[in-house]
């Protein structure tokens, strides 16, 4: 089975469409399947008590709501990445943090959907996004089994492809912290494919997951991950990226289909080297 991949832009473009477009460039010169990006109400998204909070940018002291709406894309953003993702032949999608965040990518032909780990528990929101019966990644970060199962029923119940995705919702995420056994743990609950959302420094732990049975991979990727911004340094550089890509290719290739046979390339080992007891 080909494993999925999702370049996570999110937010790691720091409001700059030209950004976005050199995203979009590097995922689809990697060879990843989609980029994906996040898309929020912000008057819902952010408490009351935290809007008002000042904070140090690049572009001077701001509002944590002032930071958060320079990041935030709208119409005519998403009508453009809209237009360059189709231009350059890729899938892009988004994980809505809000109904109306939800309701507005309606707008748009998108072929993927995404629950965000925070939002797992929103019931109203999940079922949303099932009522559409578009194939859906669910990222479990932050959550129990049981919260895990209540979601996997919605979608259940409205028919709505899925496909879980371990994770571990830490930037970054530890490799001792990864915990890669849920990713089996998961299949056998839910008899479901199962993902890797990744936050962690390295490769080698994206990698591991493909090899454990992992069908889809998705890690945030940015310019620089020394770039201003709270996702930047759980991210992956464009070289890195590359590598995951072409690694994976190796690794499933390598899987191969479980079957004990005698290859082709194994009998001339066989001629001279098996020693058989008269």
């Amino acid at each position: 089975m080909k494993t999925f991949i999702i370049s996570e832009i999110g937010i790691n473009h720091n409001g700059d469409i030209n950004i976005v477009k050199k995203l979009i460039d590097i995922a689809k010169g990697t060879g990843c399947d989609a980029v994906k990006f996040q898309k929020r109400n912000l008057d819902i998204c952010i408490p009351e008590n935290k809007k008002d909070d000042k904070r140090e940018t690049p572009w001077g002291e701001m509002t944590y709501l002032e930071y958060k709406q320079r990041l935030e894309f709208g119409k005519e953003e998403y009508d453009e990445i809209d237009r360059y993702c189709k231009e350059k032949e890729i899938e892009w999608f988004a994980s809505a943090w809000d109904i109306e965040s939800q309701l507005f990518l309606r707008h748009y032909n998108l072929k993927y959907n995404k629950i965000a780990s925070p939002m797992l528990t929103h019931k109203r929101l999940l079922e949303t996004v099932a009522e559409e019966g578009k194939h859906t990644f669910i990222s479990t970060g932050m959550s129990t089994m049981e919260q895990i199962e209540k979601a996997v029923k919605i979608f259940k119940d409205y028919g709505c492809s899925f496909e879980l995705m371990h994770c571990n919702s830490s930037y970054p995420t530890e490799d001792f912290n990864s915990n890669l056994s849920c990713i089996k743990t998961l299949r056998e609950r839910f008899d479901c494919n199962v993902g890797y959302s990744g936050h962690e420094k390295g490769i080698q732990i994206t990698l591991a997951a493909v090899a454990l049975g992992a069908t889809s991979i998705e890690r945030h990727v940015t310019l620089d991950r020394y770039m201003y911004g709270s996702d930047q340094f759980a991210s992956v550089n464009p070289m890195d990226l590359l590598k995951i890509c072409k690694i994976i290719k190796v690794i499933e290739s390598a899987i191969g289909d479980g079957k004990k046979t005698l290859r082709e390339e194994e009998k001339k080992s066989l001629n001279s080297l098996r020693r058989v007891d008269t």
